[in-house]
């Protein structure tokens, strides 16, 4: 790829050289384009330097090139970093690999997630949503909701945060710091943060801060500091990245999207993956069989691929997974990268993005805050890629009416993100036989989107929604 050196950023758009060259990926998936990371000094930190996990010397041996390299799924995924990074993103690598073996860690963990997290969330069946889709004859399929809200700071975002403050814990950092968009995450990060004695340090844009300003004030009653950046969530992700890269020796990037660089993307899925390992359990327990379709929203994949990942070798499962349509798909005002993107590289890793004909990334939107990236994690690329999962969309409105339904139907308030996926159900109930078992996720609680809703519909708050 031809860059110019100095314009070299964290942000897609502000990369000099417009010009697109064919990659690997273009004779398979169109055109891709290349986002460098930023320029850092040049001196790896000593931590990398002085690793103290034990270097073991393997006899050669040859390499089967039908097994892909660590962090890449097909051509997604990689490294595409500093040659600097490359040894902390080592380190990081050892060290989760070493964790996910290390018994006093999951024990840990364990005691974390079931005392603290409050784990394991409810397989709810949804007595009254199942009444709403059936048709005249009284047939439909069986809904029931993975209450992730019911987790301790009112997302699935938790999950992942405490047990990378842990591993920050163990790799003796001092201090964290992170970007958040619908604020679930930071308000997750501070919280573990909180717990375990470490500084934190949320970025968050400016826009954002004003949609979510009950998640900003959650975050600096947990002791974190909130840094207003100009722009949206992709923005403050640049911004945190630079921040953590000028204290490489002292501070921990904790990511909860399953985004970036390897091993980033790999550990969100891997501290997630909890969510789809409770639901095969669940149930078991509940009908004595597994679902039949399980159905996340898509924002860039950690709530989905938590979900999927323990299904993706069951076949007759069927993973879906639902994008924001915003305005629609034909208004440019949306964020549904894998129906709408092509392939390229973003904070690091290669995957599906929204860009325009120069490479250029495109602003998403959506009105659920957490799903305006203009990326998705390399996984779910893969999926899409492969066909095992199949992707579809909701707009703004759908979501907005899948909020009230559910509030109405079931007393519950879903986050505006889970919504989008309950809102496919109009679509997809329909087509199924009687009692298919779909299971859908509740990614996070929804009070903090009441006021958004109530001013984008506030018509139909009186309405009655009787199945």
């Amino acid at each position: 790829m031809a860059m110019n050196i100095k314009a070299l950023s964290f942000n897609h758009c502000m990369i000099s050289s417009s010009t697109r060259h064919p990659t690997t990926a273009d004779t398979k998936l169109g055109t891709a384009s290349v986002v460098s990371m930023p320029m850092i000094p040049q001196t790896p930190p000593a931590s990398a330097l002085n690793n103290p996990l034990p270097k073991v010397k393997s006899p050669a041996k040859t390499v089967d090139k039908n097994i892909p390299a660590p962090g890449k799924f097909g051509i997604f995924g990689g490294k595409y970093v500093p040659e600097t990074l490359i040894s902390c993103l080592a380190e990081l690598e050892a060290v989760f690999n070493f964790v996910l073996h290390d018994f006093e860690f999951q024990e840990e963990l364990t005691i974390a997630l079931r005392e603290y997290v409050g784990r394991e969330t409810p397989l709810y069946y949804a007595r009254r949503l199942t009444e709403h889709y059936k048709n005249s004859k009284g047939q439909g399929p069986e809904i029931y909701l993975k209450r992730e809200d019911l987790n301790h700071g009112g997302a699935h975002k938790i999950n992942n945060a405490i047990a990378q403050a842990m591993i920050a814990k163990r790799m003796g950092r001092k201090s964290v710091v992170t970007a958040t968009g619908a604020g679930q995450h930071g308000v997750a990060t501070a919280a573990a943060c909180a717990k375990l004695s470490l500084d934190c340090t949320i970025f968050m844009g400016v826009t954002d801060m004003e949609k979510q300003a009950s998640n900003v004030l959650l975050m600096k009653l947990l002791g974190a500091q909130v840094e207003p950046v100009e722009g949206t969530f992709k923005d403050a992700s640049s911004q945190a990245i630079r921040a953590w890269v000028g204290e490489l020796e002292t501070s921990y990037y904790l990511t909860g999207t399953a985004v970036g660089p390897h091993p980033c993307p790999s550990m969100v899925r891997e501290f997630q993956s909890v969510i789809g390992k409770e639901t095969r359990k669940q149930a078991m327990e509940k009908w004595g069989g597994k679902p039949d379709i399980v159905v996340a929203c898509i924002g860039t994949g950690s709530n989905a691929l938590g979900l999927f990942h323990e299904f993706i070798k069951d076949e007759n499962v069927r993973l879906i997974g639902v994008e924001a349509a915003g305005f629609g798909l034909h208004s440019g005002k949306h964020a549904a990268t894998l129906t709408r993107g092509d392939v390229g590289v973003f904070h690091g890793a290669m995957s599906y993005l929204l860009q325009d004909e120069e490479g250029q990334i495109l602003v998403p939107h959506s009105i659920a805050v957490g799903l305006e990236y203009p990326g998705v994690g390399p996984e779910l690329s893969f999926l899409k890629e492969t066909g095992r999962a199949e992707f579809h969309t909701t707009t703004d409105k759908e979501a907005v009416d899948a909020y009230l339904r559910l509030c109405k139907l079931e007393g519950i308030f879903p986050a505006l993100e889970a919504s989008h996926a309950l809102a496919f159900l109009e679509k997809l109930c329909p087509t199924l036989p009687h009692g298919t078992k779909v299971v859908v996720s509740i990614s996070g609680r929804g009070d903090k989107d009441a006021a958004i809703v109530s001013q984008y519909q506030p018509d139909q708050l009186n309405g009655s929604m009787s199945p």
